[in-house]
């Protein structure tokens, strides 16, 4: 019996990569859950494994000594107590051997003799029969899953983060289940590629987003949408990026739409958008074929962030860039020609240059800008005080609309040639009375989202954007007609998706976007 039971032991434990103190734990519940089956759940027994006598699991009952008997199943009295051991007292716990297996039958009748009275129990006629062996493979059943559970728990707890690849078990409510590998991932429908289907066998790469517990078997839960994907695809792919040399510092995606990543490089040697791309695209082209044609826009990072908001908004082209640090404001002068590639398609383009940048996004034409200005020297012609040059001097600092007139602080006051609180006092009641921006660029707000997708509206809408409202458009027509209605959309930021932190180095600024179409 010893070698038998320890050797399934040992084989169990090796096979299920499971400690022998948890399954040693579960024969002994096992055996205590049937024995109370069988000699009553009231009784106080105890099951032990012997592994250094004959490796049985032994079964023993306790009873307290008392004086007034008041449960005879778990008290006994003095008198009882005493033949069985002389130096007994009251209080103590006496522990007395049952024998319930069938080979143990003449033993078992041996022990009755001595204190079957004292127990209330013949245990010679009392074994296991089949209820009671169900219960206690149950039991070892149920212990042995939750040990397996608990292995595969801090296997991968500290896994979340890593790329696993798997292949496609079956189908649950819209999810995936997914074999990474003896065990079982889900693949949420939240978490997969709209475009993207899957058919039982299919390979699957994915990035584990959490492991948690779900009951009694932990759940791992992997994605195909998140960007972290896309950074260890690129560690996976740019050994540069792996060993360091070159950083993603920023990552924004529209998931199996596109992509745009800025890069930077700590030595002045290595070319961090050339070492993604890699030869002839190749590196690049391997990460595009995982995540079935999604295209990828790789542009260097710079601590300037004129500079680094030019490279996010490419292939567009922009004239000039204003800023507001109190707003965290950027509007981009664009010329006409160059405004549609400057949104993208369905407002992709400055959605994505929005979170990787981190700041809120205008977009203007150069004929639009002109308008506006026209428009403002009209309006602010007609207040005592204010002449063309003053004129001319807002729109240099970038006030285009009465409406950014009225925002202006009086501490700013004495930095303006010709201005003072006076003359600020009749621009703003101006601005108010005229009621708001009358040539002001329409506006898209974003509602608050736990995923702070950046809102971008163009002429054919955007289905990827959460829920927005824009404004009515202008009423007058800047010279692209196609572009009337989606120039100078305000573009919501969200807070950049970081791969690694802020840089502390800065990547070539001159250099072109690189996209996996080049």
């Amino acid at each position: 019996m010893s070698d038998t039971l320890d050797k399934l032991i040992e084989q169990v434990s090796r096979e299920k990569r499971i400690e022998k103190e948890i399954l040693t734990q579960a024969l002994e519940e096992a055996i205590q859950k049937a024995a109370q089956r069988i000699f009553g759940e009231g009784r106080e027994l105890e099951a032990v494994y012997n592994s250094d006598g004959d490796g049985e699991i032994e079964l023993y009952q306790y009873m307290i000594v008392v004086e007034d008997v008041a449960d005879p199943d778990k008290e006994m009295s003095l008198d009882k107590a005493v033949p069985y051991d002389p130096e007994s007292e009251v209080g103590d716990e006496l522990g007395f051997r049952i024998y319930y297996r069938e080979e143990d039958r003449n033993q078992a009748r041996e022990e009755d003799k001595r204190y079957g009275d004292i127990l209330g129990v013949k245990t010679h006629l009392k074994t296991f029969g089949r209820i009671a062996a169900s219960v206690a493979k149950q039991v070892i059943f149920q212990k042995i899953r939750e040990a397996e559970g608990k292995v595969v728990f801090d296997k991968y707890k500290d896994r979340v983060g890593e790329n696993v690849t798997g292949s496609v078990r079956r189908f649950e409510r819209g999810a995936v289940v997914v074999d990474i590998g003896n065990v079982e991932a889900i693949l949420p429908r939240e978490e997969q590629i709209r475009k993207e289907s899957y058919r039982p066998g299919d390979r699957v790469q994915a990035v584990i987003i959490d492991v948690r517990k779900s009951g009694k078997d932990p759940q791992i839960v992997i994605s195909r949408t998140s960007p972290l994907i896309i950074q260890r695809l690129f560690e996976n792919e740019v050994p540069e990026i792996y060993e360091g040399i070159v950083r993603l510092v920023g990552i924004a995606r529209d998931a199996g739409e596109r992509t745009k990543i800025a890069v930077t490089s700590s030595d002045a040697d290595v070319d961090p958008v050339g070492a993604c791309v890699g030869m002839k695209g190749s590196r690049v082209q391997s990460i595009v074929q995982e995540l079935r044609g999604e295209k990828i826009d790789i542009v260097p990072y710079s601590s300037d962030l004129v500079t680094f908001v030019c490279n996010a908004i490419a292939p567009a082209e922009v004239s000039r860039v204003l800023l507001d640090e109190d707003k965290k404001l950027i509007e981009l002068i664009v010329p006409d020609d160059q405004l549609s590639l400057a949104i993208g398609k369905k407002g992709q383009n400055v959605r994505l240059a929005t979170r990787l940048v981190g700041w809120t996004i205008e977009i203007f034409t150069e004929s639009r800008i002109d308008e506006m200005k026209l428009a403002l020297k009209d309006q602010l012609s007609e207040i005592d005080g204010v002449d063309e040059s003053m004129v001319d001097y807002l729109l240099k600092l970038g006030y285009h609309s009465l409406e950014s007139l009225e925002e202006i602080d009086e501490d700013e006051i004495g930095m303006m040639p010709g201005f003072d609180r006076d003359v600020l006092a009749r621009v703003k009641v101006v601005a108010r009375e005229a009621g708001g921006p009358q040539v002001a660029p329409p506006e898209v707000e974003a509602t608050d989202d736990t995923d702070e997708t950046a809102v971008a509206e163009s002429t054919d809408g955007d289905e990827s954007s959460d829920s927005s409202e824009s404004s009515e458009d202008s009423k007058e027509t800047p010279a692209p007609a196609e572009a009337a209605e989606a120039v100078s959309k305000e573009v919501v930021a969200e807070g950049t998706e970081e791969a690694d932190g802020a840089p502390d180095s800065e990547g070539a600024a001159s250099e072109p976007v690189a996209s996996e179409d080049d």
